[in-house]
């Protein structure tokens, strides 16, 4: 269908991921006339589960971290979501398999260490890059280099140490059997949204801002733009008056690359229920592997970095090979017949992401502050990677998108603000 200028707004959101989902049901809950224009054909963002099948997958994000403080849990679970408390079994390996229980728990150690260390770098220092706070010549350092592929989205020589010490995580992480693409996306029910309607350019330069998307024009009194830094960083929309802070900011959060495969197990039931293994404790190019989640014959292969861009640039299927390899090494050739391709990933090659979740480049951990800055009480920014401790999460980015919302009702008038906030 398509728009036309004279359908005028209050406020346009733009992005139906967790940010400006969130943005959304804050709206929702004034009588301002809103709406949400998502370029993809559903809701959710990086948040996206598979249906068809045996199970629901989650594709993108797949973990309500800081569980015990993230307010999607409750949102959630009033909404009929049932939650798996089972925490993770990640840093260990299951049977000890090329992993000895004595050296987990010296990995552990390490890796609590690097930790403390992020958290009491002094903020009021210069930033550096996370991997001079590696302890030299330490066994681990490779292993603790992949789990920051896997957290962060790449090696911790590309991260900034400040990022990392301002990151927030109380270690309690819950999952969704329903999915949690399809938890998200169930936010958007009875909210205006229009799938398949990208926005090419915003026009603030007059009393209203015109909006132009591929179906047509809008104009609105606010914009709430809950792009992913991948896109703001090469303009993928035009702004009127340009807003190089904003793309110069976003440039120094680039999206990390996180990709998964899924494969089918036979013979299940001799392996049990929410194991893991890493494939390699001696290298930081390996895969991260939950075994049986939530007890289904599956296992979901995590990889991350320089890794998993070279097994996107490798072509389909580069995923599961690489997996079915590291697993037959750990547990036997015979698992090679054991193991068939079910789905993997390449969000580095979606067209509305190129990649998985931001983190900042050493020297730039402040540019989440500026990123997030309204421009001329007319333009807001929201999504994960404008969230000061939660960065890279949904929750984190479902914040940000309420936090937008406020802003945006505030600027508009006490009382429709009011009315928010009750």
């Amino acid at each position: 269908m398509p728009l036309h200028e004279s359908q005028s707004f209050d406020v346009i959101i733009i992005g139906a991921g967790a940010a400006g989902l969130g943005a959304a049901l804050q709206l929702a809950l004034t009588p301002i006339r809103f709406c949400l224009l998502e370029a993809r054909d559903r809701i959710g963002g990086r948040a996206h589960t598979l249906t068809q099948g045996l199970y629901p997958l989650d594709l993108g994000c797949g973990w309500l971290h800081s569980a015990d403080h993230n307010p999607l849990v409750s949102i959630l679970e009033q909404r009929g979501f049932t939650l798996d408390r089972t925490l993770p079994a990640w840093g260990t390996q299951t049977f000890d398999l090329g992993f000895s229980a004595a050296d987990q728990q010296e990995f552990q150690a390490a890796a609590d260490r690097l930790q403390a260390r992020f958290d009491s770098f002094d903020p009021d220092a210069s930033d550096v890059a996370s991997s001079t706070l590696l302890e030299a010549g330490s066994r681990w350092n490779p292993l603790l280099d992949a789990i920051s592929t896997y957290m962060s989205g790449a090696e911790l020589d590309r991260v900034s140490a400040r990022d990392n010490r301002n990151y927030h995580d109380t270690h309690l992480n819950w999952r969704i059997r329903e999915g949690y693409g399809q938890a998200i996306g169930s936010l958007g029910q009875g909210l205006p949204i229009r799938l398949d309607c990208p926005v090419t350019a915003i026009d603030h330069s007059g009393p209203l801002v015109r909006v132009e998307t591929a179906h047509g024009s809008l104009t609105t009194a606010k914009v709430i733009i809950t792009l992913p830094t991948s896109l703001l960083a090469k303009e993928s929309i035009r702004f009127t008056p340009a807003l190089p802070d904003k793309r110069e900011a976003a440039a120094g959060l680039p999206l990390g690359l996180a990709d998964k495969v899924l494969l089918g197990l036979d013979d299940a039931n001799d392996w049990p229920a929410d194991g893991h293994f890493f494939g390699s404790i001696t290298q930081t190019m390996t895969g991260s592997y939950h075994l049986r989640p939530f007890g289904r014959p599956l296992i979901e292969g995590y990889f991350g970095g320089q890794l998993a861009g070279d097994l996107e640039a490798a072509g389909p299927g580069a995923f599961f090979d690489f997996a079915v390899a590291e697993l037959s090494m750990l547990l036997g050739s015979d698992m090679r017949h054991r193991l068939h391709f079910v789905v993997e990933t390449r969000w580095g090659q979606d067209p509305f992401a190129h990649g998985a979740y931001s983190y900042a480049l050493p020297g730039h951990a402040g540019a989440r502050a500026r990123l997030a800055a309204l421009v001329d009480q007319r333009l807001f920014f929201a999504g994960e990677a404008c969230s000061p401790h939660a960065f890279s999460t949904a929750h984190g980015a479902f914040m940000t998108g309420e936090e937008a919302a406020l802003q945006a009702l505030a600027a508009l008038g006490t009382s429709v603000f009011a009315k928010a906030r009750e």
